[in-house]
């Protein structure tokens, strides 16, 4: 059984495949305890001719396009490594990637997922710089910040413990882009994590691997695309949570989730505006999900606005949010003049 399952995902990217197989055929640990998996997910153009060379060194496993879940769901079923390192098509190891994460997850048992710092690097000119990263490690269930933190990690930079990842499997396949997000919430939640601050692997930027934060234009159809996809990450994770596995993490966690959903669908009303139910529905949703960070009067105005959202819609809504403001405001103000004490004190509104 090898150690190591390295998990190459690919669609379409024969001109860069090679580059990520030499990648860990080059790694300064045993060949003997490596599996390599490259999962086809229905490339059309050259890439099963390009695998094919590397013979029985590579196992290749093609499928018909279904998206990045189902590519890591059909791979991660045939993988036989006990420690799964993702590696996408167009991104490559450095090489004592393999020797450190195996390091850590022996030294450290209780860790479910190791990741790391990637470089960047541009197709174009071939100019690399080392990419932001946050360092977490131990429980990031202990602090939001930590959580916030570890999404914004990449595909090519995680390496998983497979008794992690087994319960938390599948990843449901209507998650197309970005399914690594599932998992590293998932395995946040349900083991202390490991972060390396080396380089241990690097990051191709050509174009056509943007995330929808990276896009100056917010209005573009590859923004929306991964916002939208980005909120159905967050409703399936939701909708895993409600597992007994994950019942007895932090309250802050399923808050965290509800407030990233809404953040996310309140931004894509900029590009697809609501009709007046549906903006009356969000409305009331986010003030439900905001009620034990808000005073009593910011609740009542809330309601209100959702209300005032069936008769004047979207449109609108810089109105109605100005509206409530002022009139907390005016609340605030005159309430201790009817409410106050005999004796010259006031309650605390």
């Amino acid at each position: 059984m090898p150690l190591v399952t390295v998990l190459i995902d690919t669609y379409n990217y024969g001109r860069f495949i090679e580059d990520a197989i030499e990648s860990v055929l080059k790694q300064d640990f045993p060949l003997g305890q490596v599996e390599i998996l490259v999962v086809d997910d229905g490339s059309t153009d050259d890439t099963a001719e390009r695998v094919k060379k590397y013979g029985s060194r590579i196992r290749y496993l093609y499928k018909r396009n279904g998206g990045q879940a189902s590519a890591f769901n059909f791979g991660l079923a045939n993988a036989k490594g006990e420690i799964i390192a993702l590696l996408d098509a167009d991104d490559y190891f450095l090489p004592g990637k393999l020797r450190r994460i195996s390091e850590e997850f022996r030294a450290h048992p209780e860790t479910g997922m190791v990741y790391h710092r990637l470089l960047n690097v541009e197709t174009a000119s071939g100019a690399m710089s080392e990419a932001d990263f946050a360092a977490v490690s131990g429980y990031a269930t202990d602090e939001e910040r930590k959580l916030h933190k570890l999404l914004e990690c990449q595909t090519s930079c995680l390496a998983f413990r497979r008794t992690l990842l087994e319960p938390v499997l599948p990843i449901p396949e209507t998650i197309r882009l970005q399914a690594d997000t599932y998992l590293v919430f998932l395995a946040a939640l349900s083991a202390p994590v490991l972060a390396v601050s080396e380089p241990l692997g690097v990051y191709r930027l050509h174009g056509g691997n943007l995330f929808y934060r990276e896009v100056p234009d917010p209005r573009t159809q590859i923004r929306m695309r991964h916002l939208g996809m980005t909120i159905r990450i967050f409703k399936a994770v939701r909708s895993r949570m409600k597992d007994s596995r994950f019942r007895s993490g932090p309250v802050w966690t399923r808050s965290l989730l509800e407030r990233q959903i809404l953040d996310l669908e309140k931004l894509r009303f900029t590009v697809e505006p609501p009709d007046r139910l549906r903006f009356f529905l969000f409305l009331l949703r986010e003030s439900y999900v905001y009620r034990m960070q808000q005073t009593w009067r910011f609740t009542i105005y809330n309601y209100l606005t959702a209300f005032l959202a069936l008769f004047f819609g979207y449109k609108n809504g810089d109105w109605m949010y100005e509206w409530r403001r002022k009139n907390i405001g005016f609340m605030r103000s005159m309430l201790p003049r009817f409410l106050r004490r005999g004796d010259g004190d006031s309650h605390t509104i």
